[in-house]
């Protein structure tokens, strides 16, 4: 495997975790009764797990890998000149650094009180989806649009990511509209789901328009170039997902009503976890590459 294609695999593993522990940790602590979102928290338990051992140890490779993506090679991963320019001039290097103090702090997270864990755990996983905009093409602007850049991608990344990570304790909740004891928070939870992801959708579709034109400066219609063609592609299952979305919500969870099959939304919501998956390879990709 060459040093760019570990890269991008490091980072799309690294996003993925970061999204979930971001996305579902903020749905169960602030969205969802206190009650059921302690009962999902439990069933979450092995993919909380496998999510903090994948931000640890893609934290940890990714220096590495841009010592050897910037260099010449693997030989460079683990050369101390070229690790030490890069932390000490880059934005590449001061987004490691933030990014791995923050996976520090949330390794230690884990040992507070279960009421506060989650909590904690969806603020850091926030700053961790934050830090991704201090280099990168949230970066490629100078002078006073920079820093605008900068908060229009991070609300792009919390939004995105808050209505992508929610969607596995979702898929758990379904089945728990069946069953006598939790159905009423199920219910409350879903429908509460459903409100904050009109917002969440809303502010996605709004910061990428900007993002296109603050990096681009026009539509990606320029499928010679490789990112724009990629983008364009990112574009068009963004909406697939919406469409997918509206349809959850105003024609399948309707339904329940007189059809006691869960099985349908079931589908059509793992369709938005693999759809949504997709977007973020798409962009571990394309964001290596230059934009024009």
């Amino acid at each position: 495997m060459t040093p760019d294609a570990a890269l991008i695999l490091c980072r799309f593993l690294f996003d993925a975790a970061a999204v979930f522990l971001w996305g579902a940790s903020a749905y169960l602590c602030w969205v969802v009764p206190a009650d059921l979102a302690a009962q999902v928290s439990r069933r979450l338990r092995n993919w909380y797990i496998l999510a903090l051992l994948l931000v640890i140890g893609t934290t940890a490779s990714l220096l590495p890998l841009r010592a050897a993506t910037i260099g010449e090679g693997w030989s460079d991963a683990v050369g101390p000149e070229m690790i030490r320019t890069i932390l000490s001039g880059t934005n590449v290097g001061r987004a490691w650094i933030a990014q791995a103090g923050a996976t520090v702090v949330l390794a230690i997270s884990c040992l507070a009180p279960v009421p506060f864990r989650h909590r904690a755990q969806a603020i850091i996983a926030g700053l961790l989806l934050i830090s991704l905009t201090i280099s990168g093409h949230a970066a490629m602007n100078s002078g006073w649009l920079r820093a605008p850049q900068r908060l229009n991608d991070g609300l792009h990344l919390l939004s995105g990511g808050a209505w992508l990570g929610a969607l596995v304790p979702v898929i758990v909740i379904l089945p728990m509209l069946r069953d006598a004891r939790w159905q009423n928070d199920a219910r409350a939870a879903l429908m509460r789901f459903s409100t904050a992801g009109h917002v969440a959708v809303a502010v996605v579709i709004a910061t990428g328009i900007i993002n296109t034109f603050l990096i681009i400066g026009s539509p990606p219609l320029n499928w010679r170039l490789d990112y724009q063609f990629l983008l364009s592609i990112k574009i068009l299952i963004v909406f697939v997902l919406v469409a997918l979305a509206i349809t959850n919500r105003y024609i399948l969870v309707p339904r329940l009503a007189s059809s006691p099959s869960l099985q349908l939304l079931k589908w059509a919501t793992a369709a938005e976890m693999v759809l949504g998956l997709a977007v973020l390879g798409l962009v571990s990709v394309f964001g290596t590459m230059p934009p024009t």
